[in-house]
Formats: C-alpha cells, structure tokens, sequence
C-alpha cells in the first residue's frame, strides 16, 4: 500500500498488481496500487511538509544528518534489500551486494555531505541609478520532486533521485517500478526509523498508466524525475511542459564499447563482457555496440566468446550463477525477437541466440553476433538483454563515426593503450560518460546522463544538487 505523510495509507477498495518472481514465474506477492486520491494525498503532504511543516524548517547538516542515519540503516539491512532484489528483478545474488547496495549507501552518505555545503554567489555590479548595491544568490529547493524509477537496478537508481533532492531540502514522492516495488517499500520502512520528518518522503506503488500518470500530470508536482524508455520519457516531457516543471530524464542508451589493436585485449575481454551480460544486459548503458579494429577482431571474437561461454545462466541465488532471468515474459520475447531479427538481417551468432534450456524461468542465452552492421535492428535499437553485436572498424575516425551514428548518447567506452587517442576518441564521442579501459565506471561524486534520445540533465554529483534546487537573486540598494 502506499506510504504516504509518514505511515501506510489505507485506501478504500484499492486495486492490486501481482509482483512476480521472473526466476520461477510464480507469484510473490499482490501490491496495492495507489489511485489518484492517494496520489493527491501524497503531493498535498509533500507541500505541507515542504512550506509549512518540520521538513522545510531543517537546516543542511540535521537533513546530512537523516541522510547518513538512512545510509546506516541500509547498510544493516543491505543482506535483505539484496535477497528482495533478486527476488524482484531476477539478477544474480552477487551483483546487488557488490554493485547496487555499496553504490546506494554511498550516494546517501556522498550527499549527506552536501546538504549543508549548498552556497550561492556574491555578485559585484556597477550599482543602481547611482546607488551602491550588494547582489547576492542563494539556492533553494525547487519543491516537491516526483521520482520514477526502472526495474532494472530500483535500489541504486532509486537513491540516485532521492539522495539529492531530500539533501536539497525538497520532498520527494517516489514511484517504484511495478515489476520491481519491494525495496522501495522496504525502504519507507526505515525512513520512518531514520527520523525523517512526515511528508518528506512517499511511496506511491502502482503501474505506470496509473499512479505514473496521475502524479506526473498533478499541477502540485514542481519536477519530475524518470528513467525508462524514450517513448515514455516523451510522456513525461509533455506532461511537464503544460505546467513549465524541469525534468530529469535518463532514457537508456546503445553504448559503443571500442577495442583498438593496442589495447590489452585480455583485459578488454573481461570489460567487454561485464558490459554486454551484467544484469542480464538490462542495463541502461550496457555496451552492446562492440567496435573491435579489424586487424584483431578474429582474436578478439575468440577471447570474448570464451568470456561468454563461461556465463552460468541459472537461479540467482544458486551459489555459480553469474547471469539471471530477465524481469518478466514480454522482456524476454522481445529480446528473442531482436535475436531472431539479428539472424534474418545477415549477422551470425558466434555464440548463442537459441532458446533457453530452462523451462521455467525468463531466461534469454548470453548471445554475440559477428558480421554485424552499424545498419542493422541489433546495433540500432536498444535491446536491453544480454546481446552483443560486433562491428569491425580499419580506422580512428571510421570507429568514431560509427559510435556517433545512434539516436543515443549515453555512455562509451575506450579500449587502448595509448594515451592520446584516448584523449581525442573521448572529446569526438557523443556521450555524457566516456570510461577508459574499463566499462562504465560508477560514482556518486560523478555526473549521470545523456543526450540526444538518451535523455535531458543529469544525476549525481554537483549535478545533481543543482537539478534540485533554483538560484534566486537578492540585490539591496545600500
């Protein structure tokens, strides 16, 4: 049920959703979904909270202060978020406890230090109608923040749009994903044994056609988080243009992972791999374009296909398992089909791209095509399943332009040993995170996004505390 003003809203007659695991098909458990009135509600105590309640009286450090508590409380509880999300999203056991549960606690305690550091500026002017003025700005909290998050990493992502916004002083209302809910709801918990004030934060669980829509489209609502599909994001964008809000889009991406002959292919081997199969391939920057030189692309070929014939596909909590089921059925029959499309537009899969050997389950197999094209449906759209395709490149400029022909522009990545090119492939490549010698690097401290169809503005870091916050001017004529 929802958690709305600092305890659980009791609906009446709600609607409910199934929540299924994708590992066994099976049930785990029926959500109620947030209506409208439920919806208002959460937006009319996220604005009491903000102008009139405890919430906007706290200062920086007492709100670095819930931050941290809730990063601790996460930490002891981080055993029992990572099983939720195994359970939810169908990923492997070990990449929450090493990936998304570090990643989140970090972003909590990276932005609790924020809070209270959040300055303006003194501006020197010439002084009004021959009056000495002093003109200054201060930042202040761009006001109640709707925050939707994807199923595909709803922990680390979720503490991508809450850590900021709350560091800032803003109220948040957060929509977790439908596939995915249960560690948002877990999460409400243990903002209420944090101490954060009632209405600084709520959980709305529902669909997207429902509780998504009727929260995006409140006039209550001052910016709008979201990150999911280009289509949706274009939902989103529109419904904020009628009333002016700023949004935060992050839209996926088809990210070129570029592999020239200089490099330490043994390396770039492994790194490639992560970026093509961690968490099934349903990653928002998963580098599923793979450029490889010509001059070594057989060698490479080999070497990455021996990374992937080492997938285990299975159980996420069976002890081995390194790639799970993706998140429910319709995922899995679209990425068969992009496998099968794959096939028919002349590519060859060098590994993979048949049916899975479970019966039960929402297994795709680790899947690479060779003789591929920058033309082709595999390389164009994003797939978000674990499928590769490798395109052969002769020249630098040759690999940039194909990495640049994408309706994208998340992220890249850079494989070489020479510190020049690096350096000049980095600035020519269109994206908003370029990782050298190593696949998508995350951080709290750095900034998150993209452009083009990958999205609007960014997260984390400095970033994502001005994403959150309005510069107001302040002159006084003296």
């Amino acid at each position: 049920m929802p958690f709305v003003d600092g305890q659980w809203l009791d609906q009446q007659n709600p609607q409910s959703f199934p929540v299924i695991d994708p590992t066994t098909e099976k049930t785990l458990t029926g959500v109620a979904e947030t209506g409208d009135a439920g919806v208002d509600c959460a937006v009319s105590a996220a604005r009491r909270a903000l102008d009139t309640g405890s919430w906007g009286r706290l200062d920086g450090a007492a709100r670095g202060q819930l931050l941290n508590m809730l990063a601790d409380l996460i930490e002891q509880r981080a055993e029992d978020f990572a099983d939720l999300e195994c359970l939810d999203v169908g990923k492997p056991a070990i990449e929450p406890r090493v990936i998304d549960l570090p990643q989140t606690i970090a972003t909590l305690r990276h932005f609790a230090g924020w809070a209270d550091k959040i300055e303006g500026r003194t501006i020197p002017t010439p002084g009004h109608m021959g009056q000495p003025t002093l003109s200054y700005t201060v930042r202040q909290p761009i006001g109640v923040v709707a925050a939707i998050t994807p199923w595909n990493s709803p922990t680390m992502i979720g503490s991508w749009k809450l850590a900021p916004a709350l560091a800032a002083g803003c109220p948040v209302i957060l929509k977790p994903p439908e596939d995915a809910p249960l560690t948002s709801l877990l999460l409400a918990e243990l903002v209420v044994q944090a101490g954060f004030p009632a209405g600084a934060l709520a959980v709305l669980p529902g669909r997207g056609a429902t509780t998504g829509t009727a929260l995006v489209q409140h006039p209550g609502v001052d910016k709008i988080s979201f990150t999911g599909s280009p289509e949706t994001g274009q939902i989103v964008a529109a419904a904020a243009a009628r009333g002016f809000r700023p949004t935060t889009l992050e839209l996926g991406g088809k990210s070129p992972q570029i592999v020239f002959a200089d490099a330490d292919l043994e390396a770039a081997a492994d790194g490639v791999a992560l970026g093509v199969f961690a968490n099934q391939g349903e990653v928002c920057a998963a580098g599923s374009r793979i450029l490889v030189d010509r001059s070594v692309h057989d060698e490479f070929v080999e070497l990455l296909a021996n990374r992937a014939g080492k997938v285990v596909v299975g159980d996420p909590f069976e002890p081995g398992t390194t790639m799970g089921a993706l998140i429910n059925a319709k995922q899995r029959a679209r990425v068969q089909g992009y496998i099968d499309r794959g096939r028919e537009e002349g590519a060859h899969p060098v590994i993979g791209g048949g049916r899975s050997e479970h019966d039960v389950g929402y297994f795709v197999e680790p899947t690479l095509f060779t003789a591929a094209t920058n033309e082709m449906t595999i390389a164009r759209e994003e797939i978000f399943g674990p499928v590769g395709a490798i395109i052969a490149f002769d020249d630098v400029d040759r690999a940039v332009a194909i990495a640049n022909d994408s309706r994208y522009a998340l992220a890249a990545t850079v494989w070489t040993r020479e510190l020049s090119r690096a350096h000049d492939i980095a600035r020519r490549i269109q994206a908003g995170a370029v990782a050298i010698n190593g696949w998508s690097p995350l951080d709290p401290r750095l900034p998150w996004g993209g452009s083009k169809h990958s999205g609007l503005g960014r997260e984390l870091g400095r970033a994502g505390i001005d994403e959150n916050t309005e510069e107001k001017t302040i002159t006084i004529v003296l």
